[in-house]
């Protein structure tokens, strides 16, 4: 048989740094070397009673049927109402609920980006979303946000950006895989030069607006002249500990909105009915279970950080949100281990860390940042202790390379 060509978009697209990273040290757990992995993107607790117990009540009920392509009204009334509290005005005609937020991105993304259009992404960024502009037929044009900057785009960076190509800009606060958060005023410095760019949309990754530290969550859909031109995504994965139930949403223009929603009925159709009773308990549940959740995170958070910045050759901005850590590692760059393999690459450390020192971090370079890697605190006091013990010992035995 000749060899298969498969769609160009296909072709172009690469896969998951962050899912190769998980593979590779669940093979060698699986070998049994006693990895642990700071990768994945997860929540380690279990998702809070009150939901738990209306997907229960929802399959003894007998909700087991197909629902409205776009979700089910009274679901998508909780979330008219959450984004209200947002600042954000909408109606249940606008609101998509999917099979996570990933799928709401990525059909936003095909249902706006034409062949040839730019997207603009903020770097570090999500490893799907220049993935996503390809399978679409655009062309991802990355915008490297700093260390120094907290890894964030400013409005002098955006502008010289922006070309009579650009289509689409990303936003995501708290970010994936840096926790930065945008205040609202660094938000409304975006939204005055978009002002200027009347045809570019703006898609807001939203994902984990309730894990956040020392900062206030703002969407940029709130600001004036934003709302008729931003898709506002977000779901229950992360800040309800509901990654297996699979059940995001967006918000957008009704027009954006019945474009994605026939994207919808052709790919996937609604979400499980039982998650969607689920979501229902979750957007209507008390704080209590949310606010125990951050407040480990937070403390995880500020263990890490610590450990971090009292390693010489580490950068490490203090994140607002999320549940990560994105060090910059540019001062271990040319650099070599006790056996003499040479590290040159974020991607290269990150192999070291994991196969001489039994620790999965996720490298830069799927992040669009080749310079930093990413830990996820998503785990016990415990497991990070001894995560970043062996983080530390294995930065600690690298020295300049020889000659």
């Amino acid at each position: 048989m000749s060899e298969i060509e498969f769609n160009p978009n296909v072709a172009a697209m690469r896969p998951s740094a962050t899912l190769a990273m998980t593979a590779r040290a669940k093979a060698l757990q699986a070998a049994g070397r006693p990895v642990i992995s700071l990768s994945a993107g997860e929540p380690d607790f279990d998702t809070p009673q009150p939901i738990i117990e209306a997907g229960d009540a929802a399959m003894r009920g007998g909700w087991t049927h197909y629902t409205h392509n776009q979700g089910l009204p009274e679901l998508r009334e909780a979330i008219v109402d959450k984004l209200a509290r947002n600042g954000i005005r909408t109606s249940i005609d606008q609101i998509v609920c999917s099979n996570g937020a990933k799928q709401s991105v990525a059909q936003a993304v095909l249902a706006l980006v034409r062949p040839g259009d730019e997207v603009l992404i903020p770097a570090p960024y999500w490893v799907s979303y220049p993935e996503m502009v390809r399978l679409a037929g655009g062309v991802p044009r990355e915008v490297l946000a700093t260390a120094e900057k907290e890894y964030k785009l400013t409005p002098d960076q955006l502008r010289r950006a922006l070309t009579p190509k650009t289509r689409l800009l990303f936003l995501n606060s708290p970010s994936n895989p840096t926790g930065a958060v945008y205040s609202g005023d660094e938000l409304e410095g975006l939204a005055a030069v978009l002002r200027d760019f009347p045809d570019v949309w703006i898609l807001s990754d939203e994902i984990y607006e309730h894990v956040i530290f020392d900062a206030e969550h703002v969407s940029i859909g709130s600001l004036d002249g934003m709302a008729d031109r931003t898709i506002t995504v977000n779901g229950f994965s992360k800040g309800y500990a509901m990654t297996g139930w699979r059940l995001g949403y967006l918000a957008a223009p009704l027009s954006v909105a019945k474009a994605v929603s026939k994207i919808q009925s052709q790919f996937t159709s609604a979400p499980s009915t039982i998650t969607q009773k689920a979501g229902i308990a979750a957007l209507l549940m008390g704080p209590e279970p949310i606010e125990r959740m951050v407040s480990a995170f937070r403390e995880r958070r500020d263990y890490m950080l610590a450990r971090l910045e009292a390693i010489n050759g580490l950068t490490t901005p203090k994140p607002e949100g999320a549940f990560y850590l994105f060090p910059d590692i540019s001062g271990f760059l040319g650099s070599q281990s006790p056996t003499g393999r040479l590290i040159e690459s974020s991607e290269e450390l990150a192999f070291y860390l994991l196969e001489d020192h039994d620790v999965a971090l996720v490298p830069g370079e799927g992040f669009g940042a080749p310079t930093g890697i990413r830990l996820s605190y998503a785990a016990g006091l415990d497991t990070l202790e001894a995560a970043m013990d062996r983080v530390e010992t294995g930065l600690e035995a690298l020295k300049p390379m020889e000659g």
